[in-house]
């Protein structure tokens, strides 16, 4: 079992930038891929950006290619999404899953262990 904790939301000006991390924890050896999700209420969980933890290979939603960038520390068992020019938009709860298998990064259902989620607010 793998324990995910999601540390960094707050309040955010539009135009400003935070960083996320995602912490794992427990059977971190069973981790192949991490990625951040988000899901605004009413709405599906949306695929953001993930990272494979070996190779530490990445993708992105086209929606955030260019403001956000995913990163690993495999020694501090640690994620990371830094977020640059935030906007509005970019308003909800932001979660980061880890899976053991190596396909499907952007489909929810591929990722067995999830973190509780960490809010971020873009607002003047």
């Amino acid at each position: 079992q793998v324990q995910l904790a999601e540390s960094g939301g707050g309040l955010v000006q539009p135009g400003g930038s935070v960083r996320l991390s995602c912490a794992a924890s427990g059977f971190t050896f069973s981790i192949n891929k991490m990625a951040w999700f988000r899901q605004a209420p009413g709405k599906e969980r949306e695929f953001v950006a993930g990272i494979m933890w070996g190779l530490g290979s990445t993708s992105y939603a086209d929606s955030v290619k260019g403001r956000f960038t995913v990163s690993r520390d495999n020694a501090k068992n640690t994620m990371y999404l830094q977020m640059i020019s935030l906007q509005p938009e970019d308003t909800t709860l932001y979660y980061c899953p880890a899976g053991t298998g190596w396909g499907g990064k952007r489909r929810a259902k591929s990722y067995g262990s999830w973190g509780q989620g960490t809010q971020i607010t873009v607002s003047s």
